[in-house]
């Protein structure tokens, strides 16, 4: 276990609990210290939940250690059995009470309650947030639904009236999941285009006894692989059920989502895909999008959200992509399978300055990724948006904001291209910053106010660097560029080089100065002026 001030996934029992906070009728029981309590702020504060968690602590302290901790698990099962009266109830132990080894499951066991009880074993040492969801869904459906399960050799009767529509389930959403609510709405609309039903949606708001009637579907749909994976293949062995592999993310995975399901329930694709109404294909081929097109993007998140977020930047927003990378090491072998497929080397890591390192070599113009990826693009001056858990209390918007399906698509072009539009607004500002009738009584613009347009996220969100406090407020605050290395050897830029530099736009001056810079040394120039600028310019312009 690496000690870290940031980290992309908690440990396993917290993925526990994204499972069973999603849930009605369920319990979970959680053998932990008084300091492994904090569901209620992850979950009312962060997703602004309106109801408390239903996690119940043993909460032993340190002087609860030389006594009898097994008996205090039993009481606190018990207690939360005889008060909360779930259908089901989860019992586990958190990463610091998994050292005791009091083994809450089979304490459970012995009490012998009138309900199903699921023993969960998460090794918290080994794993973490999302294989503990993954695990938690799994061992609740596997628990819940064994006893239907078919004779070996033997196949899975479903009773389906003549002249019914197909059903599918829909797998994976949770608690704490990024945009997992708005995206269940947007799939639902598209398979009822196709003509076909929602039979149970979990585990986001079911019950015990919706995982039961799983098995009767004709099929699953795997909306999330880090959570549903697990579970759709095991029900597809031990029931028949196939599962999709596509996630609509993005208008082409859409298409290719709906022709997916329609041949696996044999039905004709088109009603479903003249159902696929969406702004982005034209907003992403006006001429006022062109100036977009080549713009470098960096992509990192969960596996899920990377490889979808990498295809739609480069085939339907003409981005170049220039990293791409996932801190899921379980999902490691799509993420370099992507990466080989868009030409650029996989980033396999769950270390954030490792992510910080690569972000600042690949210079991006934009940055994708999580809340981590927020606070590294601000750092070095790029923009960002957000299209991966771990996320922040504004990333769960009240508005309806999808990230699947055509509403999710035209989401993603607001979110990924409003940040460099305004970008190009505030180039604009510092252009004609020295023109008083341009700037007189003219204040900040809205990057140093603190305002984030929309879904996006500026990497200016106090003022800027070299914004001037006192007394003098007519100065325009100047936008600061990417953070760029500096090239090698003793190269001098001139005043009026630099000046001319600052002309450029800042999305792509990092770019400038490193191309000027190399083509310099290549030259064997030690001092820049506005002639090797423009000399080095038409230089790789021509390449």
């Amino acid at each position: 276990m690496q000690l870290t001030v940031w980290t992309y996934e908690g440990p396993p029992h917290v993925g526990a609990m994204r499972v069973v906070t999603g849930m009605k009728g369920v319990h979970y029981v959680l053998h932990a210290p008084q300091g492994d309590t904090y569901a209620d702020l992850l979950f009312t504060m962060i997703e602004r939940r309106d109801h408390r968690p239903p996690v119940t602590y043993t909460t032993f302290q340190a002087r609860d250690l030389g006594g009898d901790t097994a008996n205090l698990v039993q009481r606190s099962i018990a207690d939360a059995y005889q008060r909360f009266k779930p259908d089901t109830l989860v019992v586990g132990a958190s990463c610091t009470a998994e050292l005791i080894q009091d083994d809450p499951g089979g304490l459970a066991e012995r009490l012998d309650l009138p309900v199903p009880v699921v023993s969960l074993e998460l090794p918290a040492y080994q794993r973490k947030e999302n294989w503990g969801a993954a695990e938690t869904f799994y061992q609740m459906v596997r628990t819940l639904t064994l006893h239907r399960a078919p004779e070996r050799g033997e196949a899975f009767e479903r009773d389906r009236e003549p002249g019914s529509r197909p059903k599918v389930n829909l797998l994976g959403p949770t608690a704490l999941g990024f945009r997992h609510r708005d995206d269940i709405t947007e799939v639902t609309r598209l398979l009822d285009r196709l003509g076909v039903n929602v039979h149970v949606v979990a585990p986001w708001e079911s019950s015990p006894h919706d995982l039961v009637r799983i098995p009767d579907a004709d099929a699953n749909v795997v909306m999330y692989p880090e959570t549903a994976d697990t579970v759709a293949r095991w029900l597809e062995r031990t029931f028949g059920q196939p599962r999709t592999t596509v996630v609509p993310i993005g208008i082409g995975a859409t298409r290719d989502f709906v022709r997916e399901v329609a041949e696996m329930l044999d039905l004709d694709p088109e009603p479903g895909l003249a159902g696929i109404q969406s702004n982005m294909p034209w907003w992403s081929k006006s001429i006022d999008s062109t100036y977009l097109t080549g713009k470098r993007v960096f992509v990192f998140g969960d596996a899920t959200h990377a490889i979808a977020a990498a295809r739609v930047a480069a085939e339907e927003m003409g981005f170049e992509v220039v990293g791409l990378g996932t801190f899921q090491r379980e999902f490691a072998r799509d993420v370099r399978k992507a990466a080989k497929a868009h030409g650029v080397e996989p980033l396999i890591s769950d270390d954030h300055l490792e992510v910080e390192e690569a972000i600042e070599a690949a210079a991006p113009e934009l940055v994708l990724g999580t809340q981590m990826e927020r606070h590294i693009a601000k750092r070095l001056g790029v923009f960002c948006a957000v299209i991966s858990a771990p996320v922040h209390v504004q990333d769960f918007p009240a508005r309806y904001s999808p990230q699947m399906g055509p509403e999710g698509a035209n989401v993603l072009f607001d979110t990924w291209v409003h940040p460099l539009v305004m970008g190009l607004e505030e180039h604009l500002l510092g252009l004609f910053q020295d023109d008083f009738e341009f700037t007189d009584g003219v204040g900040p613009s809205h990057l140093h106010t603190g305002t984030v347009p929309q879904d996006g996220a500026t990497p200016h969100d106090g003022p800027a660097a070299g914004t001037l406090t006192g007394k003098d407020t007519t100065r325009t605050p100047v936008v600061p560029g990417p953070v760029v290395a500096r090239a090698s050897g003793d190269i001098e830029w001139l005043d009026s080089a630099e000046k001319e530099l600052k002309r450029i736009p800042f999305f792509v001056r990092g770019k400038a100065r490193r191309n000027t810079e190399k083509y310099a040394l290549e030259q064997g120039v030690d001092a820049i002026s506005v002639d090797i600028l423009y000399e080095a310019k038409a230089h790789f312009g021509n390449r």
